[in-house]
């Protein structure tokens, strides 16, 4: 778990200065774990931040591993706050996933409706494969294949390589939390 207030050493974030300095905190502790791919972001203690801020700290960082390490925020105390996040990553269109413990929201580029039934179905389970996603929905596995890398190429999901039942390689997709 990564203490954003700990970073900043302070309970407020204001300007692009500021959350450049933080961004250069946080990039060095994903840094320093190259094995780790899901990194959840703390905001406790985080009283207010603007967007500026906002957008070189933690919406920078989350565009920057974008389709290979995931972010998740927790403990986002305040609308205010959300707000702010949220108007930082809908400007570069990267997501965000809030998870409070039990179920996931996003900030930042909302999910196509197209796409909707898909992500919904990875956020129900730990993790899940294109050929699950087409049994249930009762579409081509190509279509949920399709559907799933969109989902990963935005952002809004993690993957990694598995061994298919057939002999080949196949994605396994999992939800950022």
């Amino acid at each position: 778990m990564i203490h954003l207030n700990e970073l900043m050493n302070r309970s407020d974030g204001w300007g692009r200065a500021m959350g450049r300095e933080v961004f250069q905190k946080l990039l060095a502790h994903v840094e320093s774990q190259p094995d780790q791919t899901t990194f959840r972001i703390s905001l406790k203690g985080v009283k207010r931040a603007d967007v500026s801020f906002c957008s070189e700290s933690i919406v920078e960082l989350a565009r920057r591993f974008r389709a290979s390490k995931g972010f998740c925020l927790v403990d986002v105390a305040t609308s205010d706050l959300e707000e702010n996040i949220d108007a930082a990553a809908r400007r570069v269109e990267q997501p965000l996933m809030i998870w409070d413990g039990q179920k996931a929201r996003f900030l930042g580029l909302p999910v196509s409706p197209g796409n909707q039934a898909a992500l919904a179905f990875v956020l129900e389970r730990p993790q899940a494969r294109a050929a699950e996603f087409a049994q249930a929905c009762g579409i081509t596995i190509a279509n949920a294949s399709s559907k799933m890398k969109a989902l990963w190429s935005a952002g809004f999901l993690m993957r990694r390589e598995s061994a298919a039942d057939s002999g080949g390689t196949e994605f396994v997709y999992q939800r950022i939390a």
